[in-house]
């Protein structure tokens, strides 16, 4: 059992492009039914979650892009203040991973640029889940609906399915809560992009590393 989680867990990654063919439904539903199962306070399960595909997904994806060229971000929640120490290099690691997949020199802002707003492209994925959870739960139903983001990455991996979660989505807030008529009182905390990976794209050619136990965790006895 370990060595199927760690497997699944190895499996995943952040994919930023994707094929054209749909997901089919059927699966989008095991996905979401195997997410559900993980733990949440009092069992409240906060999370909501709207699915697009087909012309729905692309006419969100159009109308975003154009947003987040123009408009400051507005997040429902508060973006951190900062990315201090170990934390702010792992963030450079991984952006300069990517900018080296995908041929973006170094100080060449315009095509850092360029990549960073094919977040709002959905980079390329037939369907965007945009999630929510109830504002009155606050940092806790955030909390938990986070539980659920990364289920529901890992439940899409044992089907094939690659996922990126987004938070850059949330940045244009007041647009999504609009486009799809998601009530004041829910907090837009991401998006999850997902579908079948272009496994050729050179943007899902690199994995980011991850801490030693050692870094994360203080054992006392």
């Amino acid at each position: 059992m370990t060595q199927d989680l760690d497997a699944l867990l190895d499996a995943r990654f952040s994919c930023r492009a994707f094929l054209a063919n749909p997901v089919p439904q059927t699966t989008v539903a095991q996905i979401v039914t195997t997410a559900q199962k993980v733990p949440s306070w009092c069992n409240a399960q906060p999370w909501q979650l709207i699915v697009t595909a087909g012309a729905e997904t692309d006419r969100f994806r159009d109308a975003l892009y154009d947003v987040a060229s123009t408009t400051p971000p507005a997040p429902d929640l508060e973006w951190p203040k900062g990315y201090p120490g170990v934390y702010g290099s792992r963030r450079r690691a991984c952006g300069f991973q990517l900018y080296d997949a995908v041929g973006v020199g170094k100080g060449d802002r315009a095509a850092g640029a360029a990549q960073m707003m094919e977040n709002y492209r959905l980079f390329g994925a037939p369907h965007v889940a945009i999630v929510t959870s109830p504002a009155d739960l606050g940092a806790y139903g955030a909390m938990d609906t986070g539980g659920f983001v990364t289920a529901f990455c890992l439940a899409a991996a044992s089907h094939g399915v690659a996922t990126i979660p987004q938070a850059a989505i949330a940045a244009q807030a007041p647009f999504v809560r609009a486009h799809f008529d998601i009530p004041s009182d829910r907090l837009i905390l991401c998006a999850i992009s997902f579908g079948y990976a272009d496994n050729d794209h050179p943007a899902n050619s690199f994995r980011t590393a991850r801490a030693k136990v050692d870094d994360v965790m203080d054992w006392r006895s």
